[in-house]
């Protein structure tokens, strides 16, 4: 079978690999720079399952820019997939779906045969307005479940394969099933749970399913927050809870905030598609996260000696980031919850010096990017990290954070 996959992130390598085990897959990228990557056997972004895979496994996988072979590969493709970034657009209240559409569009006007499959998340009731607008009736909807840095794991084990489908198009059930059993054939876990729904369904489980991730990290947030004001043992506080089976002991370490690419804009997706829709917990899970990093932000301030009252003070404090990205494992920091840190602390005139290996360039909103991690730990009057590190404990009494159990979740 032949698969074409608009777009080389997180979601659309994953599923390449994946499905390149045992089809023909083309991977099409408007970066010439994740083309080359991908075509000399290197994957184009920081996972190490995938990375393994490209040295271990026989991948039937190409890339092409967009042109001439992106054409191509659209005209023979039997499944389209739409793996493109929706972001967040905050003046709209609405996902930013034009890449989403200039590729289903391209892809109706090269093939009569084959089944758009739409993986970017988008908001509840656009694939059903989207084939309508089109004229089309095989436009699929799958929502994605990955965590950064473990996307093709998370494929190999997924938790549930979900597939919806235009209302009143029984034809799109084949449709469905057919890539339903594509992604169980690449798939490492057996019986996988299948659920074949309507396209808007599948499209609310994603948002629903995000925000209710969101609403347990803000939750264990607050609860640390609580802890810290009240000299309380948040550890304790946060085994005792858990200890509970219906609460279960996971997804509960503290952080500065929810961040990375999709829980911030999922959320606010979902809080928009409400309109008039009664509501108080969705929106208080939106106000959650910024009222968690403006909370961290006076506490580290206090820890630094930040006094308001002193304008002299502006400048005399040096604050090291320690790492960007949200995960381990990730060279993603798209919406980290320490950027918001960043922010409200140079608002207050504190100095920013970041270490991150990952960032090429030398420069960061406006902050230095150290090399030397000894000459980062010299420079800081503290240190922030949204997770420890064993680099750090040589220093650990400029270091702030709120992490317990360093790891991710």
């Amino acid at each position: 079978m032949k698969i074409v996959i608009a777009g080389a992130g997180y979601v659309g390598m994953s599923l390449a690999v994946l499905l390149s085990q045992k089809h023909e897959v083309t991977v099409v990228d408007a970066e010439p720079s994740k083309v080359r990557q991908i075509n000399s056997g290197k994957p184009p972004i920081k996972d190490l399952d995938i990375e393994r895979y490209f040295v271990e496994r026989e991948l039937n996988l190409i890339a092409v820019g967009e042109g001439e072979g992106e054409e191509a590969a659209y005209r023979e493709a039997d499944f389209a997939i739409i793996a493109t970034p929706t972001d967040y657009d905050a003046e709209k209240n609405y996902f930013d779906t034009s890449l989403v559409e200039q590729v289903a569009e391209k892809v109706l006007r090269l093939s009569k045969n084959a089944v758009i499959v739409i993986k970017s998340t988008v908001p509840v009731g656009y694939t059903e307005r989207l084939c309508r607008r089109l004229g089309a009736g095989r436009i699929l909807f799958s929502p994605e479940f990955l965590k950064e840095g473990r996307g093709l794991r998370d494929n190999l084990y997924p938790s549930r394969i979900i597939v919806g489908l235009p209302r009143n198009n029984q034809d799109a059930a084949a449709d469905a099933g057919a890539f339903a059993k594509l992604l169980q054939e690449g798939a490492l876990k057996e019986d996988v749970p299948v659920i074949l729904t309507g396209a808007s369904e599948a499209e609310a489980v994603k948002l629903f399913a995000n925000t209710y991730l969101a609403l347990r990290i803000s939750f264990f947030n607050e609860l640390d927050t609580y802890a810290e004001l009240r000299g309380l043992d948040a550890k304790q506080m946060i085994e005792g809870v858990c200890l509970d089976p219906r609460i279960g002991n996971y997804y509960n370490n503290p952080s500065f905030g929810y961040g990375g690419y999709c829980l911030p804009k999922d959320t606010k997706q979902l809080l928009a598609n409400y309109g008039d829709v009664p509501e108080n917990i969705i929106g208080a899970i939106v106000d959650a996260n910024r009222t968690r990093k403006d909370f961290v932000a006076e506490q580290i301030l206090k820890k630094a000696g930040w006094e308001p009252a002193d304008k002299n003070m502006k400048g005399h404090i040096t604050a090291g980031i320690y790492r960007l990205t949200m995960k381990t494992h990730s060279d993603n920091f798209r919406n980290s919850s320490v950027i918001g840190i960043i922010k409200r602390l140079k608002q207050k005139g504190i100095k920013i010096i970041i270490y991150e290996p990952g960032l090429k360039e030398g420069m960061f909103m406006g902050c230095e990017r150290i090399e030397s991690l000894q000459e980062f730990k010299d420079r800081c009057d503290i240190i922030i990290t949204n997770r420890q590190s064993e680099e750090l404990l040589d220093c650990r009494e400029k270091v702030y954070t709120r992490d317990i159990y360093g790891r991710d979740e």
